[in-house]
């Protein structure tokens, strides 16, 4: 496991190299920058302007002098919100989607979990039938699209959740409903095709024929097996329920990294949507690396390559 992790780390810090790199090069070269929109300033405020955010040097010093920086954890002042460094504006906004995108995720296990085992044990019957239609409308579902339908229900029709903002448990209920609820349908049906597998094993048969309870069968001996589907889909997951956050910020204005992440790159914050793209990368890569970790503890016979 130590093995792997250090693997994990050596192989987290190329991955942020190329991010780096890639993202860098990609900014700057589409056409214009990040001052370019604005009235024409004097020459000499355009010139200090350049100086202060190390513009007016040649790219290659510009590129070396920011990598040198990140390694440091300082991705510098943000270019259009003054009087911010980028890793003050993370640091506000970051726990919040980290909250969003957590609270979202176990939302889903709960659920498509749950959802799944009945499913399986119920199988062929009308629940059965009802719970995986459910979970297939679910899958075409949009999250963006539920949320404005949650909106219109349960804000206009019926007043009992905010409409947005960000302080209270109460506020926090549909940004994370709409935002897990599809993710709940594929884990439900992931879990129903896991759990029927493993109801067919041998050892299940053994369990039962020592005499051992339906629930004690089901919690303690085929849901450990059940649930490597799900792992393996916690990954790509993960990465979609923090990409689709962005989404649900912006629909329910909540103040985390969503709207920063867009405007940095619509006005050309080059510090700024560096800092984004570094972020989610590092949030995305640590999130697989627990996948793996979890789905070598669950099945010891995986072995890391």
């Amino acid at each position: 496991m130590i093995v792997l992790l250090v693997r994990r780390l050596v192989w987290m810090a190329i991955t942020l190299w190329g991010v780096f790199t890639v993202s860098f090069f990609l900014m700057r070269a589409v056409p214009g920058g990040p001052f370019s929109k604005e009235r024409k300033l004097d020459p000499v405020v355009q010139r200090n302007i350049e100086r202060r955010y190390d513009l007016d040097k040649p790219l290659y010093w510009q590129y070396g002098n920011s990598l040198i920086k990140t390694a440091r954890v300082d991705l510098g002042p943000s270019m259009r919100l003054r009087d911010f460094s980028v890793n003050e504006v993370i640091a506000q906004g970051l726990p919040i989607s980290a909250s969003l995108g957590i609270l979202a995720l176990s939302f889903a296990l709960a659920l498509g979990i749950s959802t799944g085992v009945v499913a399986a044990l119920w199988r062929n019957t009308a629940v059965d039938w009802s719970l995986m239609s459910a979970a297939t409308l679910g899958i075409a579902v949009p999250n963006f699209w539920l949320a404005s339908v949650g909106i219109v229900l349960f804000v206009f029709v019926l007043p009992i959740f905010p409409a947005a903002g960000w302080g209270s448990p109460w506020q926090l209920v549909l940004p994370v409903i709409c935002l897990g609820a599809p993710y709940a349908a594929y884990i439900a049906r992931l879990t129903r095709t896991g759990m029927l597998d493993v109801l067919s094993q041998d050892y299940i048969r053994t369990a039962r024929a020592k005499g051992l309870g339906p629930s004690r069968v089901v919690v303690h001996h085929a849901l450990k097996g059940a649930l490597l589907p799900v792992v393996s889909f916690l990954g790509p997951a993960s990465a979609d329920i923090l990409m689709g956050s962005l989404i649900v910020e912006q629909i329910f204005f909540l103040p985390g990294l969503g709207s920063h992440f867009v405007e940095a790159a619509t006005q050309r914050d080059y510090p700024l949507a560096m800092g984004m793209v570094l972020t989610y990368t590092v949030m995305l890569y640590l999130m697989n690396t627990l996948v793996d970790v979890s789905y070598r503890l669950l099945d010891p016979r995986v072995v890391d390559r």
